[in-house]
C-alpha cells in the first residue's frame, strides 16, 4: 500500500527529470505541501481527503507551471548544478514559509473512518490505506492514459525521445516544459495529500520521500510510468517485509527503519547490477 503512493511521488518526480533534465530537490517540498493543503481543507471546510487529492493536485500544478515559466525555465538548458542550487533553495524557502503559516507542530488528518479496518488471514487491513493505494494506482492509470492518447501527452513523450525533432514538429518547448514541471508539482500534492491520511505533517516531512522518489525512478527506469508504479510497488514491498526483520550484523544490531534503508538500497544496487535502465526501462540504441 505504499508503494502505491511512492509511485505517485515518484511518477512526478520521473516525469520531472525525464523530460527537464532536472533533479528538482523541492520535488519532497511540494508533497509536504499537497498534506497540508489536505489538511487545511479537512480542518477549515472539512472536506474529506480523498475529495481534496484533486484539489491538491490542481494547486500544485498550477503552482509549478507558473513557477517554470517564470523561474526555472531561465536556467534549463544551465549545467545540472545550477538547476540543483535552484530547486535546494527553493526547497528551503518554501519550508521555512510553512514554518511561518503552519508552524512546527506536528498535525494529523483525522476523518471519522481512520481507524476503520478488516481481518484477511490473520493481517489487519485498514480501509483508509486500502482506499489510497486504489487512488493511487487509478491517478497512475489516468496519467498513463492522458500521456498516450492526448495531443499534449504525446508531445510529451516526443520531447522525451528528442526535444529536436519534436521542436521541428510543431510542439512548443516551453509550454511544454511548464506543464511537464506542473504535472510534477501536481502529482506531487496528490501524493501528499494521500500521504497525509497516513502520516502525521510537519514543515520538514517531505525529505524523506524525496530520497524515496529518487531511489523508486532508479530502480523502476526512468521516464516511465509503469517503472514508476512497479518501482514503487517493489520499493513498498521490500521496506515493509525488512522492517520485520531482526539481525545482528558484525555485533550490530538492525531492525526496523534502519533495516529497512539498508535492504532497499542494496535490492536497488543489485537491480542496476542486473539492468542498468532499471525494470521497465529501455536501454538505449
Amino acid at each position: 500500500m505504499a508503494g502505491g503512493i511512492l509511485a505517485v511521488a515518484a511518477l512526478g518526480f520521473s516525469l520531472v527529470w525525464g523530460i527537464l533534465n532536472i533533479i528538482n530537490l523541492a520535488h519532497g517540498t511540494f508533497i509536504m505541501l499537497g498534506a497540508y493543503i489536505t489538511w487545511q481543507l479537512f480542518t477549515s471546510f472539512h472536506l474529506d481527503p480523498f475529495l481534496s487529492v484533486p484539489i491538491a493536485f490542481a494547486i500544485m500544478y498550477g503552482f509549478g507551471y507558473v513557477l517554470q515559466r517564470g523561474l526555472i525555465n531561465q536556467v534549463v538548458r544551465a549545467p545540472i548544478l545550477a538547476t540543483f542550487l535552484l530547486t535546494f533553495g527553493l526547497s528551503l524557502l518554501l519550508v521555512n514559509l510553512a514554518l511561518i503559516v503552519w508552524t512546527g507542530d506536528t498535525r494529523a488528518v483525522s476523518p471519522a473512518y481512520s481507524g476503520a479496518n478488516f481481518t484477511v488471514a490473520g493481517v489487519t487491513v485498514p480501509w483508509t490505506k486500502l482506499a489510497t493505494l486504489g487512488a493511487a494506482l487509478l491517478i497512475t492509470a489516468l496519467m498513463h492514459v492522458w500521456l498516450v492518447r492526448s495531443k499534449l501527452g504525446r508531445a510529451i513523450r516526443a520531447m522525451a525521445m528528442d526535444v529536436g525533432a519534436a521542436q521541428l514538429a510543431g510542439v512548443r518547448v516551453a509550454h511544454v516544459y511548464a506543464v511537464t514541471f506542473g504535472l510534477g508539482a501536481g502529482l506531487a500534492g496528490a501524493a501528499g495529500a494521500l500521504l497525509s491520511l497516513s502520516y502525521s505533517l510537519n514543515p520538514s516531512m517531505g525529505e524523506p520521500f524525496l530520497i524515496k522518489s529518487f531511489v523508486v525512478c532508479v530502480l523502476g527506469g526512468l521516464g516511465s510510468v509503469q517503472g514508476a508504479l512497479v518501482g514503487g510497488l517493489v520499493y513498498g514491498i521490500v521496506e515493509s517485509f525488512a522492517s520485520q526483520l531482526d539481525v545482528t550484523v558484525l555485533g550490530q544490531h538492525l531492525s526496523g527503519s534502519g533495516l529497512q534503508d539498508v535492504i532497499a538500497l542494496v535490492v536497488l544496487l543489485v537491480v542496476l547490477v542486473a539492468r542498468p535502465t532499471g525494470i521497465m526501462g529501455r536501454a538505449a540504441a
